[in-house]
């Protein structure tokens, strides 16, 4: 079995991708256009050579017995949805490492990962405060994404059991670009922004409306999370724009 060079991630076959292999579905070196959507593709074109080099290097690990987190198909999940779609950016920093958990959204988990990570616990436990919505059964966030809230997080992939292995790697000029695309495009949009390395993107969402506060890490949580009233401050903030509210409620069982 062997890698096609060059081919971004071992996504699942399209139609019209071109001929399969075990290792890549696509018979070239693929396009942003085939692993994302075309808005996506066309605003972030400027960092494709970087998404090029970053998918060698994760073979290259890979190669070398590493895991690689989350899944090939779920790395550049993120980007799924239309650009235009997008009505609230979330930040996050990068996957959870432990294998099973990550799903491509920031905060998310799979829908079978129990216990939930302590910062999503966290952030349920804020909802109910705050809206009143009981916590989830599950951590996965798929409805959430699928009403146009960007989790985002600054970097994309991690090594199994190494929290933040994949910082300054490339990523964050992906990210960034991402951002930037958000706000060149215009409102209705707000930006949530928990704890430090989120809020270092504050310069560059000029007039966005912005929601802040600590992390939802258990470190950090008690010192400004919670009883900061994200959920309804977002939705107020939408509605100042003329969109309408995010429904934070989740489904009892997940989404994928």
């Amino acid at each position: 079995m062997t890698d096609d060079d060059g081919a971004l991630f071992p996504l699942p076959a399209r139609p019209g991708a071109g001929p399969a292999t075990a290792a890549y579905p696509f018979a070239a070196p693929a396009e942003l256009g085939d692993v994302m959507h075309p808005q996506w593709a066309a605003a972030l074109a400027p960092a494709a050579g970087t998404v090029h080099a970053l998918a060698g290097q994760l073979a290259e690990q890979r190669r070398e017995g590493r895991e690689i987190l989350p899944a090939p198909a779920n790395i550049l999940r993120v980007f799924e949805q239309p650009l235009d779609a997008v009505k609230v950016l979330i930040v996050g920093q990068d996957p959870y490492p432990t294998p099973g958990h990550p799903i491509g959204l920031s905060f998310a988990v799979d829908g079978s990962v129990r216990p939930l990570p302590r910062s999503l616990a966290n952030i349920y436990k804020e909802l109910q405060s705050d809206l009143g919505i009981p916590p989830a059964p599950h951590g996965d966030l798929s409805a959430w994404a699928d009403q146009g809230v960007l989790l985002l997080n600054r970097v994309l992939t991690v090594e199994a059991g190494k929290a933040g292995s994949h910082r300054r790697k490339g990523w964050e000029q992906l990210t960034e670009l991402a951002v930037r695309a958000l706000v060149d495009r215009g409102g209705p949009l707000v930006a949530v922004l928990w704890g430090r390395d989120a809020q270092d993107l504050a310069p560059l969402l000029g007039a966005v409306p912005r929601v802040e506060s600590a992390h939802p890490s258990p470190l950090s949580a008690a010192r400004g999370f919670f009883g900061s009233r994200p959920f309804s401050r977002v939705n107020e903030l939408l509605a100042l724009q003329g969109a309408a509210p995010v429904d934070w409620r989740l489904p009892s069982s997940p989404g994928r």
